[in-house]
């Protein structure tokens, strides 16, 4: 990433984005997704039972998040602030957000699986179906404010349905080279991040109860 801003936004990096070659696009895909499996496989190592290697994966994939954006920092002097915007994915789409909110989820992350881990030391624990409902539905909110202003702007382009018709959802990535971030939904946000932590806190205090029965 420090080569890629340094070749492709030599004055600094800003959107709209530079344009990137296919091949070079493709690579960083790859590279996402290879990141993704390796803390998995990580997570996986870690733990004795599902529970126990989710809590590592995500732990994993936290710290690697917030250090991300600590060594940017130190090697190129970026961002200027937690409010700086930045891409955070691009699988399926373009996710993008102010740095504070990635952030804010990784130390969600990290206190779910601290919660997790500490009660698993000794005893097999499981996520009931309720508590993986509320994460998964949590989740899934909080990955929509992070498309939604990319997603708002491309639907909206004057184009967007003739590329639509002839490209299906692969129009959505016709766009990038033009696309400024407007606004980032906190109300969604915030939402997603209050379901996730209730049911940190639902799973919290069931497994301490559990425990001392």
């Amino acid at each position: 990433v420090v080569y890629l801003r340094i070749i492709m936004y030599p004055k600094g990096f800003a959107f709209p984005l530079a344009p990137m070659p296919l091949d070079l696009a493709i690579i960083e895909i790859i590279r996402e997704a290879a990141t993704i499996i390796m803390l998995a496989g990580a997570g996986y190592l870690s733990g004795r039972f599902f529970a126990q290697r989710f809590a590592s994966f995500i732990y994993c994939f936290a710290i690697w998040d917030i250090f991300y954006y600590v060594f940017l920092k130190a090697f190129i002097g970026w961002p200027d602030s937690l409010l700086t915007w930045d891409i955070l994915f691009l699988i399926p789409v373009m996710w993008t957000g102010p740095i504070l909110s990635p952030v804010i989820v990784s130390l969600t992350m990290i206190l779910l699986a601290s919660v997790i881990l500490y009660f698993s030391r000794y005893n097999t624990i499981q996520i009931t179906p309720k508590e993986w409902t509320l994460l998964i539905t949590g989740s899934f909110i909080l990955i929509v404010s992070f498309t939604w202003d990319y997603l708002l702007f491309a639907f909206n382009h004057p184009v967007f349905t003739e590329l639509y018709q002839n490209y299906g959802t692969k129009a959505l990535w016709l766009f990038y080279e033009k696309y400024i971030p407007v606004k980032f939904p906190w109300i969604l946000f915030i939402t997603g991040e209050l379901i996730v932590i209730s049911a940190m806190i639902i799973l919290f205090f069931r497994i301490n109860r559990n425990n001392t029965i």
